[in-house]
């Protein structure tokens, strides 16, 4: 993907992706059924005592790719090319170090994610998270009046709405939280219950996250699966 160009109706995002070339990335992408960067499908697995097939219960995320969200989906503003996204981007990543990140599987409301495992791990990707909020949020076009009624009128705390109003996203500094979404919304509880179990089990032996790099996504046109465009490494890629 990393000569693509991209139309006008493109949203780029700032995601963590684990290294292609890594346990993570294979688990993941395979639960998913897709794979994010080359594109190709995969067979997810059948957890035991789950009725229904796991595609049916992982359509929302599969769409957007395996990953975790440290910058959400945004459109160009007026004069920004994807070359500038991409330098931005790698300037920024080349002021991060690299971390472990230990996780575990949870309920997040009504859906199965990837958690950080202790709050300095939380804190850790956070400060991720916000640094690169600000370094690409000059490239972000701001939505019409429209568009920003209309995401004023989800159900939002007024601190989530003053932060969607500033930066185009209400989850973000104190309120975000790091997670990489393995599931549909589930009402069944004893649903989400046999996945988080599944994932505890496959935990201990992926280990912790390295969060070395970020990935560019891109959503071609809307409504389209996400793609992996590009990977930029942090400027220290030794982890601790």
């Amino acid at each position: 993907m990393s000569g693509a160009v991209w139309g006008a109706d493109a949203r780029f995002a700032v995601y963590y992706a684990p290294s292609r070339d890594s346990a993570w990335w294979r688990a993941g992408s395979q639960w998913l059924g897709r794979d994010a960067e080359s594109g190709e499908e995969c067979v997810p697995p059948q957890p035991e005592g789950v009725t229904r097939p796991l595609a049916d219960l992982t359509e929302a995320p599969r769409r957007y790719g395996w990953h975790g969200t440290l910058v959400a989906p945004f459109r160009l503003a007026d004069g920004v090319t994807q070359h500038d996204v991409l330098q931005t981007a790698r300037e920024w990543a080349h002021s991060q170090a690299a971390f472990m990140l230990p996780v575990g599987a949870a309920t997040l409301g009504d859906f199965v994610a990837l958690r950080p495992a202790d709050q300095d791990g939380e804190a850790n990707i956070g400060a991720v998270a916000a640094s690169a909020l600000r370094s690409l949020d000059a490239l972000r076009a701001r939505p019409s009046a429209t568009d920003l009624a209309r995401r004023l009128a989800a159900p939002l705390s007024e601190r989530q709405r003053a932060l969607l109003v500033e930066w185009g996203y209400p989850y973000v500094f104190d309120e975000f939280r790091f997670h990489m979404t393995l599931s549909n919304s589930l009402a069944d509880a004893d649903e989400r219950a046999m996945l988080v179990a599944w994932w505890r089990a496959q935990t201990p032996r992926l280990g912790p996250l390295a969060i070395d790099h970020a990935a560019l996504f891109v959503e071609p046109a809307p409504s389209a699966p996400f793609v992996l465009w590009q990977r930029v490494p942090f400027q220290n890629r030794e982890v601790n």
